[in-house]
C-alpha cells in the first residue's frame, strides 16, 4: 500500500467516523426528546393555555409558547427578511469588491459571533430609552438583530454564485442593476435565499436569552404587539426547573414540539426548492 493510499483511507475514516458521530448524536438527542416528551404530549397540550397550577402538574397546555413563537420567529424573520434582501444585493450587484462590501460582511460576521443575550441587553435598554415594556414588539426587534447577520451573509453567498454571464447579458439587453437583480439575481437564487430565511428563523424559534427580557412571559396569547408574549424555548426551561416529573416530562413534550416545527419547516422549503430549481440556469 502507497503512501497516497494510505492517505485517503485514513481520511475516509476519519471523515465516515465524523458522519457517524454527528448522526449518532443527532439520533441520540431525538431519541431523547421522543422517549420522555411523546408519552406526555397530549391535545390539551396542543390547544390549551397553561392553567392554574400547571407548573405543579395539573391541567393546562402550551399553546401560549406555541403561538408566541411563532408570532416572534415569524414577525422577526419578516423584518430580517426585508432589511437583509437589500443589504445583500448593494454588497453584490452595486457595490462588489470594495472596501464598503468588506466592510459589511465584517459587521456581519462580528454580529453573527455576538451571544443572544447581548442582543436581548441591547433590546431592553432599547426598550427602556423608548419607554416600551416586555412585549411582543420588543421581542421581535431583538430576534430581528440576532437573524439580521445570518440572512445577509447567506444571502450574500448565495448571489455569489451567480454567473457573471446572466448579468452581462442582462446588462446587454438594456437592464439596469436593479432590474438584473430582482428579475435575474433573485430568480436565480430562490431556492438558496429560501435556506438562508429558514437558517435565520430556526436560529430565532430556537433562541430563549434574546426574549427573556424583551417578550417577556406569559400564560395568555398576546392580544397586540405590546402585550407579552411566552416562548417554546422559555416553555421548556420554566418547566425543566420545577422539581415535578410530570411537568419536566412536558417540558420534553415542548421540546419535541419546537423539533416538530422546525422539522415540518424543512420539509416545505425542500419542496419549495425543487418546484424552484426548475427556472434556475445551469
Amino acid at each position: 500500500m502507497n503512501r497516497n493510499h494510505l492517505e485517503e483511507q485514513i481520511f475516509k475514516g476519519l471523515m465516515i467516523a465524523s458522519t457517524m458521530f454527528v448522526l449518532g448524536s443527532l439520533l441520540l438527542i431525538l431519541g431523547t426528546v421522543i422517549w420522555r416528551g411523546l408519552p406526555a404530549l397530549n391535545l390539551a397540550m396542543l390547544t390549551q393555555v397553561p392553567k392554574g397550577g400547571y407548573y405543579m402538574g395539573k391541567e393546562g397546555g402550551i399553546l401560549n409558547a406555541i403561538v408566541g413563537s411563532l408570532y416572534l420567529a415569524g414577525g422577526a424573520t419578516i423584518l430580517a427578511f426585508l432589511t437583509s434582501l437589500p443589504i445583500a444585493i448593494y454588497i453584490q450587484i452595486y457595490a462588489p469588491h470594495t472596501r464598503q462590501s468588506e466592510a459589511v460582511r465584517l459587521v456581519m460576521d462580528v454580529l453573527w459571533g455576538i451571544p443572544s443575550i447581548v442582543y436581548g441587553a441591547f433590546g431592553f435598554t432599547l426598550m427602556l430609552w423608548l419607554g416600551i415594556r416586555a412585549s411582543l414588539l420588543g421581542g421581535i426587534v431583538a430576534l430581528t438583530f440576532l437573524e439580521l447577520p445570518i440572512m445577509v451573509r447567506g444571502m450574500d453567498e448565495a448571489i455569489a454564485l451567480v454567473p457573471n454571464a446572466l448579468k452581462e447579458a442582462s446588462y446587454a439587453l438594456g437592464a439596469t442593476r436593479l432590474e438584473t437583480a430582482l428579475k435575474v439575481v433573485i430568480r436565480q437564487t430562490l431556492p438558496a435565499l429560501l435556506t438562508a430565511v429558514l437558517l435565520a428563523f430556526g436560529r430565532g424559534i430556537g433562541d430563549a436569552a434574546s426574549v427573556l427580557f424583551t417578550a417577556g412571559y406569559t400564560d395568555r396569547l398576546p392580544d397586540s404587539i405590546f402585550s407579552p408574549a411566552a416562548s417554546l424555548p422559555l416553555a421548556i426551561f420554566f418547566q425543566l426547573g420545577t422539581p415535578f416529573p410530570t411537568v419536566q416530562d412536558r417540558a420534553y413534550a415542548s421540546a419535541l414540539v419546537l423539533t416538530a416545527i422546525i422539522l415540518i419547516l424543512s420539509l416545505a422549503s425542500r419542496w419549495l426548492t425543487r418546484r424552484w430549481l426548475t427556472n434556475i440556469v445551469r
